[in-house]
């Protein structure tokens, strides 16, 4: 339940961020969220999406469960972090819902449950593709940067191509337990920043 599989992030509009962890990967059902595992987005507003600057500002989203049923969330406030109320925002309820747990403002809303994995991955068709190039590539030699240039054209490209096409997603009946927050920027977006960039970690509970 502390193995990250992905985190996604994406605007659904200009004043909302939806951001998913997903973990225990391949879950069997045998799994839940309990009170171990600390999960944490963390959310920087940005003055620039390539340049880390003095005007960037990290907020984290601090997720702790009970049960699958009961968890409880903090959005933390940089600004003061010794204050007597350190936090922007703070949620407790049912996850589980459809509808999920959300804040009497609906500024952040949570939903937390199995679901079915999102990754794709051919992995019959990568292994197919993987042993027609080792067999083309014996005896060749690559070029200085260990680039394959002895592939001959287009007959062997689409037989690569092709195995890459054949096959079936591997992930296809696997699923995942999935936290999936909806916040407002207003508690993450710093002054004029106009990016957000997002990452995800995992704790041993305190």
């Amino acid at each position: 339940m502390a193995q990250i599989t992905d985190v996604y992030a994406w605007m659904q509009s200009s004043q909302i961020l939806n951001v998913v962890m997903n973990v225990s990967p391949g879950d069997d059902g045998s799994h839940s969220f309990g009170p171990g595992i600390t999960y944490v987005f963390h959310l920087t507003s940005r003055a620039s999406p390539d340049i880390t600057t003095t005007a960037d500002v990290e907020t984290r989203v601090i997720c702790q469960f009970t049960a699958n049923t009961s968890i409880q969330c903090w959005v933390t406030d940089p600004t003061s972090p010794t204050s007597p109320k350190p936090y922007k925002a703070y949620l407790a309820g049912d996850p589980s819902k459809a509808t999920g747990a959300e804040t009497a403002d609906h500024l952040l809303k949570v939903f937390a449950g199995r679901r079915s994995d999102p990754q794709f991955a051919n992995t019959a068709g990568l292994a197919a593709a993987v042993t027609h190039f080792k067999a083309l590539a014996v005896g060749q030699t690559p070029d200085k940067a260990g680039c394959p240039t002895w592939l001959p054209g287009d007959q062997a490209n689409a037989l690569l191509l092709n195995d890459l096409g054949t096959g079936a997603d591997a992930f296809a009946a696997a699923n995942v337990m999935s936290i999936v927050v909806q916040i407002d920027t207003s508690l993450v977006k710093a002054t004029s920043n106009g990016t957000i960039t997002v990452w995800g970690a995992t704790h041993a509970a305190p």
